[in-house]
């Protein structure tokens, strides 16, 4: 895989042929000469607050025109993009801004007082964007240094589902090869078009924001996922690309039938998350082919990506990476010999991370003579396909048995009245663990745990079965919307227990 440059790209491409379109949005089309002049705009207005190449620019903002022009600005004048997600508060955010020691903040107005709240501050102060439209082309070009491969375009943090999220160092070399794998994975050819709600926070949008640059697709841009109105929307923009990610596919296939459903012109929905279950239901009623991948932004997004149709497999490795499951004692396990660690290697320097900013203790445990080491469960199945099971610290031990979050939580999804649960261990009288399952409902429903409980044991062996069922309203998420299971209680107060139906007979509350 060449790598060609984002930046100097797209100078490239906006003036040679300006007129050709990147995106479009509810305003109309964007074309490449447009987007490269709000760009400078944003570069300029950056440099004059006294920002220069290398600062750390924490982005919190939500899907604009405005924070479209402005990552391409931070990109093209060489200083590091930090998107944050505008839902961060206290904490948590105070936690994000000194964590990558932000240099400047530019921030929608709404977002002002949260960050006023925490005491979140940089020392070139904030810019507050009051107008999130395109802003006014610049007259002139920026012309600065152009960011070389190995430069660090973006800090992106980590889920922080266990623990305070971690700041990855993504190269512009990882952002090229993030948006390569889309077009690998998605099987993307010239005119295509793809379907983009994804927030630019995420690695899942970040790597859709410079796809155009690369390959001759556009976007439809969308500054949020609306389930209701999606297969609607999709038609009638006539895209040929979908993007599902985490409960994506559940969600959709909850939604009442609609005639735009398949009047559409999708052919490929690409993504990772879809379960086993949901995969060919989810094909044939909507009439489009399921392209499920597996990576981490440490890796350049995407690994392995699974263009064959073998369902419940994440794929195999993308031609600049290799992957070896790893066991216990380091050696290297092949098909049909069980789960163990995903590691990955690359033929591309750079396609894998240099290491997680300001935390050398985190980067040494990832990064190893074998490789990286993603800390994630896999095994091969007998065609030599990838299969994904999970981190491998959300597991658990029930009466000897190692139970997968990730399995059981995609079974309970596909409960109609579910939109999303999560699974952790609590204290067993016999063993090591009980499985408490938390499930938030989708809108408009009530969930009946006893119910629920009854249908569980009808989907899942014995071992994976929760003991305890409790609703929660909502979940607490990270930037990239993972839920964080060690802020959830493990008390059982009001949590509904199978092993007491099963003996009395009587369901508690």
């Amino acid at each position: 895989m060449r790598i060609v440059g984002l930046t100097n790209t797209f100078q490239d491409i906006a003036r040679e042929t300006p007129s050709r379109p990147f995106a479009m949005t509810h305003d109309g089309v964007l074309t490449m000469g447009d987007l490269s002049a709000q760009a400078d705009t944003m570069a300029f207005r950056l440099h004059d607050a006294g920002a220069r190449a290398g600062d750390r620019i924490l982005v919190m903002m939500r899907n604009s025109p405005a924070a479209l022009a402005l990552v391409h600005g931070i990109l093209r004048a060489g200083m590091v993009w930090v998107p944050a997600n505008p839902a961060l508060v206290g904490t948590s955010l105070s936690h994000a801004v000194s964590l990558v020691e932000a240099s400047l903040i530019v921030c929608d107005a709404e977002a002002a007082p949260v960050l006023d709240a925490c005491g979140a501050t940089a020392p070139l102060g904030r810019i507050e964007m009051t107008d999130t439209s395109a802003p006014a082309p610049s007259r002139m070009a920026w012309d600065g240094p152009v960011p070389g491969p190995q430069d660090t375009a973006a800090l992106m943090y980590t889920s922080g589902t266990t623990g305070p999220s971690k700041a990855v160092i993504v190269t512009h070399t990882m952002l090229e090869l993030a948006a390569q794998s889309v077009a690998f994975c998605a099987s993307l050819a010239p005119g295509d078009s793809l379907y983009m709600w994804e927030p630019f926070y995420h690695i899942g949008g970040a790597q859709l924001i410079v796809l155009p640059i690369l390959h001759e697709v556009t976007l439809t841009m969308r500054d949020r996922f609306s389930a209701s109105h999606f297969w609607e929307d999709v038609s009638q923009s006539g895209c040929t690309h979908i993007h599902h990610l985490g409960g994506v596919v559940q969600i959709l296939l909850k939604q009442p039938e609609t005639p735009y459903e398949k009047d559409h012109s999708v052919r490929i929905a690409w993504g990772g998350g879809c379960s086993t279950e949901a995969w060919r239901p989810f094909e044939q009623r909507f009439g489009v082919k399921i392209h499920e991948c597996y990576g981490m932004t440490e890796s350049s997004s995407l690994t392995t990506c699974n263009t064959e149709g073998v369902v419940g497999a994440v794929g195999r490795p993308l031609p600049w990476f290799t992957v070896d499951i790893l066991d216990e004692d380091r050696r290297a396990l092949d098909r049909g010999q069980g789960r163990g660690e995903i590691v990955v290697n690359t033929s591309v320097p750079g396609a894998i991370f240099p290491g997680y900013y300001r935390n050398a203790e985190a980067t040494k445990k990832a990064l190893r003579p074998t490789g990286f080491h993603t800390g994630d469960m896999g095994s091969w199945d007998e065609s030599g396909m990838l299969l994904f099971h999970g981190r491998m610290g959300d597991s658990i031990r029930v009466r000897g048995e190692n139970v997968s979050a990730h399995e059981v939580e995609s079974v309970a999804n596909l409960h109609p009245s579910v939109s999303e649960s999560a699974m952790v261990g609590v204290p067993a009288e016999i063993g090591e663990h009980d499985i408490l399952l938390f499930v938030r409902p989708n809108e408009g429903a009530t969930i009946n745990a006893a119910t629920l409980g009854e249908w569980l044991e009808t989907q899942l062996p014995h071992y994976q079965r929760p003991r305890y069922i409790k609703t929660i309203e909502d979940f607490p998420k990270t930037p990239s919307q993972r839920i964080q299971k060690h802020r959830l209680p493990r008390d059982l107060d009001g949590a509904w227990e199978y092993a007491k139906r099963k003996t009395t007979g009587k369901v508690s509350p």
